[in-house]
């Protein structure tokens, strides 16, 4: 008996799928377990597994086309088998398959409708240059007929003649401008497809950005001690430590500190986590993915470390799973290997705040009355007012300053 195999729910927030590609073709023999397609979710490109074995009777969708959870993919069944009843019931969809012939038809008839609008517009203009004397431009044909055999844009010749009309000794004395006008190209508009990542990223942090009353409080940070420490580190350690993991590190101390900047709001009750899992944000070709390093603030440097090297490798790939982006408490997002000084984040959906991390700058400072080189980082805390008020931000702040500022504070 044969098989449908409908596009599955690969994640909690998934509503529709991109086949990103098809492993099988039809006639193929296929077993359970086998991996059949990849599927790009809101969240990652997931795999395809049937749970028959049979033969490939029919691919009803293409690579690229965007199926909606449920929907028919692919048929499985004994070669021969006749499917028509499924493929009838896969058409009649019917409806669709009619109303998008009706709007074929109806495109094709508002773009005759266009077009015949267009021409009309084209002729009323051509006959208003013709007849120019209500029209912007005034000109005398013969005027016209020598400014076309010169090349001359008559909208660059000022009129001698009556009410500014261009006449034949307008065309005669013209004079192009000495600084020509640049050349100019006109280029061909290109489209993209929105991928299913960044359509999630668009609907979530517009929620976020519309929704949530941000507010945001930036503090500048001594970094000379964070970079002393880091070298003395990275000479003793085959693992490296970055300074982003080192802020990622900071934040989780700070955020025991301040349990209230560790919380989301829920309505009608705002929940303080127990856990701190941080998330770092991490930039890829569709858009930005923030992988979660769970108990973040029981874990050491190098292992906040790696991980987040796993993580954003996995990322890079599309192979992060959506558990592995699910359930942080706080999100650290770090531009300053951009060279960007500062800026402001949008919070990221439940979290109460995000923190934005700029480069470190060598900038002169005053340290006991003299001007000396330094190290210094800005940070902006974005924050969700509903749950945060100004105060709190501040605090957290200081902590986080106290704690880069004095890196055995860390270990307090």
């Amino acid at each position: 008996m044969a098989v449908k195999v409908e596009m599955p729910k690969l994640s909690d927030t998934m509503e529709e799928g991109v086949i990103a590609k098809w492993n099988v073709e039809e006639g193929d023999e296929v077993e359970s377990g086998d991996i059949i397609a990849e599927v790009e979710t809101d969240k990652a490109t997931m795999e395809v597994e049937v749970f028959d074995d049979g033969t490939i009777l029919k691919i009803l969708v293409d690579e690229g086309d965007a199926v909606p959870l449920g929907q028919l993919m692919a048929v499985i069944g004994e070669e021969g088998e006749d499917i028509s009843d499924i493929l009838e019931e896969a058409a009649s969809g019917g409806e669709k398959e009619t109303s998008e012939t009706d709007g074929e038809e109806d495109t094709s008839e508002k773009t005759d409708k266009k077009e015949s609008t267009d021409t009309s517009a084209e002729k009323a203009e051509e006959k208003s240059t013709v007849t120019s004397d209500d029209g912007r431009l005034k000109a005398s044909p013969l005027a016209r007929k020598m400014a076309e055999e010169k090349g001359i844009t008559l909208s660059n010749v000022e009129g001698s003649g009556p009410q500014g009309r261009i006449i034949k000794r307008d065309i005669e004395s013209y004079e192009p401008s000495a600084v020509p006008a640049a050349a100019t190209v006109s280029r061909e508009d290109k489209e993209h497809r929105v991928s299913q990542m960044r359509k999630t990223i668009a609907r979530r942090l517009s929620e976020s950005k519309f929704n949530n009353p941000h507010f945001y409080e930036t503090i500048s940070i001594d970094m000379q001690p964070v970079w002393d420490a880091r070298k003395q580190i990275n000479e003793k350690s085959d693992t490296k430590i970055s300074f982003n993991d080192i802020v990622v590190k900071a934040c989780a101390a700070a955020l025991r500190k301040h349990p209230e900047i560790n919380s989301s709001w829920h309505g009608d009750k705002i929940v303080e986590h127990g856990d701190v899992n941080v998330a770092v944000a991490v930039a890829i070709e569709e858009g930005l993915v923030t992988p979660v390093i769970n108990n973040t603030d029981q874990k050491g440097l190098q292992q906040i470390g790696q991980e987040t090297r796993d993580l954003a490798e996995k990322a890079r790939e599309r192979k992060l799973q959506p558990e592995q982006m699910e359930g942080s408490t706080f999100t650290v997002s770090n531009l300053g290997m951009f060279g960007i000084e500062e800026f402001t984040a949008i919070i990221n959906p439940p979290n109460a705040c995000i923190l934005a991390v700029g480069a470190i700058k060598e900038v002169p400072v005053v340290e006991d009355g003299e001007v000396v080189p330094g190290k210094r980082m800005k940070v902006t805390l974005s924050s969700d007012h509903r749950i945060v008020d100004g105060a709190m931000a501040a605090q957290f702040l200081s902590t986080l300053k106290q704690m880069l500022e004095s890196p055995l504070a860390m270990l307090l």
